[in-house]
C-alpha cells in the first residue's frame, strides 16, 4: 500500500526526488499537527482538569500552584516532546537538521522546566508566609538563591548543549571564574548569609516594627529578601535596606513590646521649685479632701509623728524632725491615680520619680506601661493621663515651670508702670 502511495506521488512529482521532499513535508506537517495537538490537550483538558480538582479540593496549598500557573507552564513540555520524539523519525536521511531540531527541543524543554520550578518556587514562598514559621523565616531570599542556582544551571545545560561539551567541563572551569563569580555576586552572598543569621538568631522578620535612623526607616518591615530589606515607614514611604546591614549595624525592633503585652509611657513634667514647700495643717486638711488621698495622708502622719516624738524632734521649726511637703504628697497622688488607672499595666515596671534636678526645674517622671499597644489608642492613653496630672499640679500649690513667654514679659512691665 505505501509502495503504490509512493509510486503515485513519484508520478505526480515528476522525479523521485520530488517526491522525496514531498513525503518529507507531508512528515513536517504531521509532526506539527500532532503537536499542536499535544499542546492543546495537554492545557485545554490537563491544565483545566486539574484546576477543576484544585477548586473542589479543601486544602489551600494546591490553589498556590494555579495562581502561580504551575500546571499552565508544565503544559509547554508537551509538544517538545512530540518533536523531540518523532524526529529521528521524520529527519532520519538528515541527521544534521535531526541533530538541530532535537537540540532545539532539549533548550526549550530545560528553559519550560526551569520556568516551572520557579513558578513552584514562587507558590513554595506563598504557601510558607500564611504559616507563622514562615513569617518568621526569611523565605524570599530562600527562593531568591534557589532561583540563581536554577538559572545558573539553566545556563550550563544550554551552554553545554550549544558548544557540544559535557556540564562537567563548564562546573571544572567555574573554579577559575571563583574570584570574578565572588565579586558579580557579591551583595547575593552578603544578603544570603544575613538572611540565615536573622532567621536563627530571630532578630527581624515581616511584620515587624524597626527603626533604623541611619537609613530613615521607622515602621513595619514588609519584605524580607535576597539583598534588600523593605519597610514602610509611618507616613507610607518604603525604604530600602540591604539586608546585610541589619547585621552589620544597629537597629530597633519593637517586637518585644508587641509581645509583652504593654507600651511605654516614659515622659516628665518640670515643678518649679520655688514651689516646693512643707506642709501645714491648713494643706494638709485640704489634700485630706482629695480621693485616694485621706487613707495615704493619715498613715504617714502616725508614722512621722511617732518618729518625731521618739527621736524628740522640737516641732517649733518645720526643718526639724520629718514632715510632709507638697510634692511627697503630689507624688503619692500620682501614683495612687495610676494605680487605679484601667488602661495601666499594673504587672510591668510602676515608676512616678523624680529625676535630677535642671535649669528648667525637678523633673517628675511618669515611667509606666499602657495596656492597649496600637499607636493611636496608646497616645490618647498618655495625654489623657497628663492632661489629668498637669490640671491638679496647683491643687498642691505646685507650679509647672515654663521658660517666660510674650505675655509673661508684657504682664511684668504692666505691674511695674503701675507700681
Amino acid at each position: 500500500m505505501f509502495a503504490e502511495l509512493y509510486g503515485g506521488l513519484v508520478a505526480w512529482a515528476g522525479d523521485r526526488e520530488g517526491a522525496d521532499l514531498l513525503v518529507l513535508a507531508i512528515a513536517i506537517t504531521g509532526v506539527v499537527m500532532l503537536a499542536v495537538l499535544a499542546n492543546v490537550v495537554a492545557k485545554q483538558v490537563v491544565v483545566r482538569a486539574l484546576q477543576q480538582w484544585t477548586e473542589r479540593s479543601r486544602s489551600s496549598w494546591d490553589d498556590r500552584l494555579v495562581q502561580r500557573r504551575v500546571f499552565h507552564r508544565l503544559s509547554h513540555l508537551a509538544p517538545a516532546l512530540v518533536i523531540y520524539h518523532f524526529a529521528p523519525l521524520v529527519l532520519a536521511d538528515y541527521v544534521s537538521w535531526m541533530a538541530l531540531v532535537r537540540q532545539a527541543c532539549l533548550i526549550y524543554m530545560f528553559v519550560a522546566a526551569a520556568w516551572t520550578v520557579s513558578s513552584l518556587l514562587d507558590a513554595i514562598e506563598d504557601i510558607a508566609l500564611t504559616s507563622r514559621a514562615g513569617r518568621d523565616l526569611p523565605v524570599k531570599s530562600f527562593v531568591q538563591v534557589a532561583k540563581i542556582i536554577l538559572f545558573g544551571l539553566l545556563a550550563i545545560a544550554v551552554l553545554s548543549l550549544i558548544i557540544g561539551k559535557s556540564p562537567v567541563l563548564l562546573f571544572s572551569g567555574l573554579g577559575a571564574m571563583t574570584a570574578v563569580l565572588m565579586l558579580v555576586f557579591k551583595d547575593p552572598i552578603l544578603g544570603f548569609v544575613a538572611g540565615v543569621q536573622l532567621s536563627a538568631n530571630q532578630m527581624v522578620a515581616t511584620g515587624d516594627w524597626i527603626e533604623m535612623p541611619k537609613y530613615g526607616a521607622d515602621g513595619d518591615v514588609i519584605e524580607v529578601a535576597l539583598t534588600t530589606v523593605k519597610v514602610q515607614n509611618w507616613d507610607k514611604t518604603i525604604t530600602t535596606i540591604p539586608t546585610y546591614a541589619l547585621i552589620s549595624e544597629s537597629f530597633k525592633n519593637w517586637r518585644g513590646m508587641e509581645q509583652s503585652g504593654g507600651r511605654r509611657i516614659k515622659r516628665a513634667i518640670y515643678l518649679d521649685m520655688t514651689s516646693i514647700t512643707f506642709c501645714d495643717e491648713a494643706m494638709l486638711e485640704r489634700f485630706s479632701r482629695i480621693q485616694f488621698m485621706a487613707d495615704y495622708l493619715a498613715e504617714r502622719r502616725e508614722e512621722i509623728d511617732a518618729w518625731n516624738h521618739e527621736h524628740h524632734v522640737d516641732a517649733s521649726s518645720p526643718v526639724n524632725g520629718r514632715r510632709l511637703t507638697n510634692i511627697g504628697t503630689f507624688r503619692a497622688y500620682v501614683i495612687a491615680y495610676l494605680r487605679r488607672h484601667p488602661m495601666v499595666h499594673q504587672d510591668m515596671t510602676f515608676l512616678v520619680r523624680q529625676l535630677a534636678p535642671t535649669a528648667e526645674g525637678l523633673p517628675l517622671e511618669i515611667y509606666v506601661f499602657s495596656r492597649d499597644q496600637a499607636w493611636a489608642n496608646y497616645e490618647g492613653i498618655q495625654a489623657d493621663i497628663f492632661d489629668h496630672v498637669l490640671a491638679v499640679v496647683p491643687q498642691f500649690d505646685l507650679r509647672v515651670f515654663q521658660s517666660p513667654s510674650g505675655s509673661d514679659v508684657r504682664a511684668l512691665v504692666a505691674r511695674t508702670a503701675e507700681s
